[in-house]
């Protein structure tokens, strides 16, 4: 029942081959002569693009190939080798779950899926370092818990195992349900003496990528340096999106622990309601293992995360 209704939910893609070290997808799809990344993907412009292909497998498992630029925005610019951010893999993920979705878009009354929560997991030692301009990724895709209503998808969970050289390094998790579309609470507004911590401090690479500032009494909020960051926060949104939202309790865990972006090994987050772009209240807590985040906005609980931290 599950594999019929996947069939009949998602597209099919041209089979791809194993070749003994990794899947080879097949040829990247098309819509209608215009790329299904630009159509589906919800992108505005191919630098933003880290999928190249996706291939179906099977009823309910595919293949795909990403390629992750050393020079992305979100990486350092190190002179040797480059470690890619983790929100690559989470972006990367996204990408791979949109495609998913028919080729068209949105019909009236259709909404669009958005992730809703997701969970990461690395494991250092295989983690890929780009010392050129780019890393070919490998990704095994597979698709869970499809809810659809007249024949047309409105929820389900995808799980990526990504793999270089053949050798798997992480997995991603993610669900998406259909958008609400509800507007997010009006921001609180931020006084006086709000201080921006630095870029090391919160893990990130760049200054415009800290998203959260420090307000009166020692609050931490959400407060980005550059509100239409063209990964974080694309198109200026008043409610952050998942992505900005796992960033957020990232920075926030690094910022209150001292940690470095170096010791995450695991990231989880939930968006239980619209989190504002700016004044949104994110606390944590230090746990064995890392530590908890909650994200409040006017008074209330919008969204919840953690973050898994390897220690010496």
């Amino acid at each position: 029942m599950h594999d019929v209704a996947t069939d009949q939910a998602f597209d099919a893609f041209d089979r791809g081959h194993d070749d003994g070290i990794h899947m080879r997808p097949g040829p990247k799809p098309v819509a209608g002569g215009v790329p299904l990344a630009l159509r589906c993907l919800g992108l505005e412009t191919m630098a933003s693009l880290l999928v190249v292909s996706l291939s179906r497998l099977g009823s309910r498992c595919y293949a795909g190939l990403c390629q992750w630029p050393r020079l992305h925005p979100l990486n350092d610019r190190a002179v040797t080798a480059v470690a890619h951010h983790p929100l690559i893999m989470v972006e990367s993920t996204r990408q791979l779950a949109l495609a998913l979705e028919r080729e068209h878009p949105p019909e009236a009354g259709r909404a669009r899926l958005e992730p809703v929560s997701v969970s990461l997991g690395l494991r250092l030692q295989s983690r890929p370092v780009e010392r050129g301009s780019a890393t070919d990724v490998g990704a095994r895709v597979s698709v869970s818990d499809l809810v659809t209503e007249a024949g047309l998808t409105v929820a389900h969970r995808v799980t990526v195992d990504y793999l270089h050289a053949g050798e798997p390094f992480g997995s991603c998790t993610m669900r998406l349900t259909r958008s609400s579309n509800t507007a997010a609470p009006t921001s609180e507004r931020l006084l006086p003496g709000l201080l921006h911590p630095s870029a090391a401090a919160v893990g990130a690479a760049h200054e415009s990528d800290v998203i959260l500032a420090r307000a009166p009494q020692g609050r931490v909020v959400t407060a980005p340096r550059d509100p239409g960051h063209p990964v974080l926060l694309a198109g200026r949104p008043a409610r952050m999106p998942l992505l900005a939202v796992l960033e957020a309790g990232r920075q926030a865990v690094l910022l209150n622990s001292g940690m470095t972006a170096s010791a995450v090994i695991g990231l989880r987050a939930e968006v239980r309601a619209p989190v504002p772009s700016r004044g949104a209240l994110v606390e944590t807590t230090a746990e064995p293992a890392g530590a908890r985040f909650v994200v409040t906005a006017g008074g209330r609980l919008a969204a919840t995360g953690a973050v898994t931290l390897c220690t010496p």
